[in-house]
């Protein structure tokens, strides 16, 4: 199948956005059952989904339009109240690749653990994150893995668009970042990062209500050199009024426990890093 990835002329927008992913994906027979691929995939994309009904077949649907198909896609539900689950369950009959964790009683919580949890059963070398309100543009998986194959890199992000309803933008990148450069400011949004677990070893998220991506970028960086960018824009970030990234003071704050008691920085370091962070939020949007 043929994704048109011509841009708006207007926003830069990718022209296909404006359609509906899930009925493209459905057209075009990707939700069939796909028991007849490799049963060990390259890469495991991790989904945790908390009362995401409204929003989930889009990011499923993302993934499923990937020009690499060489994937598992495990969806751990963190307690949804919603018709999640049962969304869920009916988008992992209908294509055997997807694979989903309902919540249980001994189940901690939050974005963190249920990412965590996913990782724990996750076949792939690569692991990919996307969330259930966000979703990737049709090459991502293959330009970034591809890359990260042909170069022997051990973690890459890329650049992506932000959404916020009324408006979109490009969020740019830089080529590369190290962890002293991440500490001055996070430029790897989640929905972007792949990791290669042969290269960096074990990946969990600390336990955070906010920022936990973040901590853990700044781990890993402690086991490999820097982190490289496709700066090329392929994911789509959903900002939702209300939602826990969208709240900036407790984003902020946040921030500071991660410099104070995962980075291990002092008060006055923590403090510059902060407003270094602070700025490039604004500058980046």
């Amino acid at each position: 199948m043929e994704i048109n990835l011509r841009q708006n002329i207007k926003t830069g927008y990718p022209a296909f956005r404006d359609k509906s992913i899930a009925r493209i994906a459905c057209v075009s027979g990707l939700t069939e059952d796909h028991a007849g691929e490799a049963a060990a995939p390259a890469i495991s994309v991790i989904m945790p989904a908390l009362n995401a009904e409204a929003h989930l077949a889009r990011a499923v649907a993302s993934v499923q339009v990937q020009t690499r198909s060489d994937w598992e896609l495990i969806i751990a539900d963190d307690g949804s109240c919603d018709g999640t689950l049962a969304l869920a369950d009916s988008l992992a009959k209908a294509d055997s690749r997807i694979r989903v964790l309902p919540p249980t009683d001994s189940d901690a919580h939050g974005a963190a653990a249920a990412r965590n949890k996913a990782m724990a059963t996750a076949r792939g070398r690569y692991l990919a994150f996307l969330d259930a309100d966000d979703e990737w543009l049709p090459d991502k998986l293959r330009l970034q893995v591809g890359r990260m194959e042909a170069e022997a890199l051990a973690l890459t992000f890329t650049g992506f668009w932000r959404d916020r309803g009324v408006r979109r933008y490009e969020v740019k990148v830089p080529p590369r970042v190290t962890r002293e450069a991440l500490l001055r400011g996070n430029v790897m949004g989640t929905l972007t990062v792949v990791c290669d677990r042969e290269q960096l070893g074990d990946v969990a998220f600390p336990d955070l209500s906010l920022r936990q991506d973040y901590a853990l970028w700044l781990s890993l960086l402690c086991r490999t050199e820097a982190a490289q960018a496709l700066q090329t824009p392929l994911a789509v970030s959903h900002v939702t009024p209300g939602s826990l990234s969208s709240n900036r003071l407790r984003a902020t704050r946040a921030t500071w426990r991660v410099y104070r008691e995962f980075a291990g920085l002092g008060r006055l370091a923590a403090a510059g890093c902060l407003t270094s962070h602070l700025a490039g939020r604004v500058w980046r949007g």
